[in-house]
């Protein structure tokens, strides 16, 4: 049987991987402070006022999270209509990240929706894996200085930061919260290719992330 400690650090190295470091700092030992599916370009942003809700969007998603998570995801408009689609649905899709892990669930609706090829794949994995070592999230999560560096026709790269200073992860069983001290690795930059399906919809189809880069670090 794990120890707390091994199950912390399971946590950080699993849902660290990408969206959910589960405020991994550096009191615990959880692999590379970077990692990727297969790369992505990157660039650089700021944020800005809080996007509208969800609901407030044509044809948007409806996402189903626990009372004990919190997610603020701040937009701008970019004067672009396309470059704003294409923020709208990589918002999206974080949020449908998060969601699949909450619900331990890699293939939800939104999943399928906002991801496809090697970044659908890996993360259906990843939320198995995690929920098969009986953890999960909570906590608050914030998404900030989205920005599309690059539109190419039907794709886009785009950079966005996430704030995990008060999120964490937890035991499914005992809904222990596995707290560790906030440090700047808990401010990781994500880097992504996304491409525009049939529906009209941008899926992120590659992504890799960084934890610590200055350019998402907040006091």
């Amino acid at each position: 049987m794990l120890t707390t400690r091994q199950r912390l650090a399971a946590a950080c190295l699993l849902v660290a991987t990408a969206l959910f470091m589960t405020a991994c700092s550096s009191d615990v030992s959880s692999g590379s402070d970077s990692d990727n599916i297969e790369g992505a370009d990157s660039g650089e942003s700021n944020s800005a006022s809080p996007s509208a809700s969800a609901a407030a969007e044509k044809n948007a998603p409806a996402f189903d999270f626990p009372s004990d998570i919190k997610v603020t995801v701040e937009r701008q408009p970019t004067g672009d209509a396309t470059k704003d689609e294409i923020l709208r649905d990589v918002a999206y899709a974080s949020q449908a990240q998060l969601e699949a892990f909450t619900e331990g669930n890699g293939q939800t609706a939104n999943m399928n929706r906002y991801f496809a090829a090697n970044a659908r794949t890996y993360w259906a994995d990843r939320v198995t894996t995690l929920k098969k070592d009986g953890l999960t999230v909570t906590g608050d999560y914030r998404f900030f200085n989205f920005e599309v560096t690059d539109v190419t026709n039907d794709n886009a790269a785009v950079r966005y930061c996430e704030d995990q200073s008060k999120a964490y992860g937890k035991e499914i069983k005992t809904d222990k919260v596995l707290r560790t001290q906030p440090s700047d690795k808990d401010f990781i930059l994500y880097t992504l290719q996304a491409a525009k399906d049939s529906a009209g919809d941008w899926q992120v189809t590659q992504q890799s992330w960084k934890k610590g880069d200055a350019s998402c670090v907040r006091g």
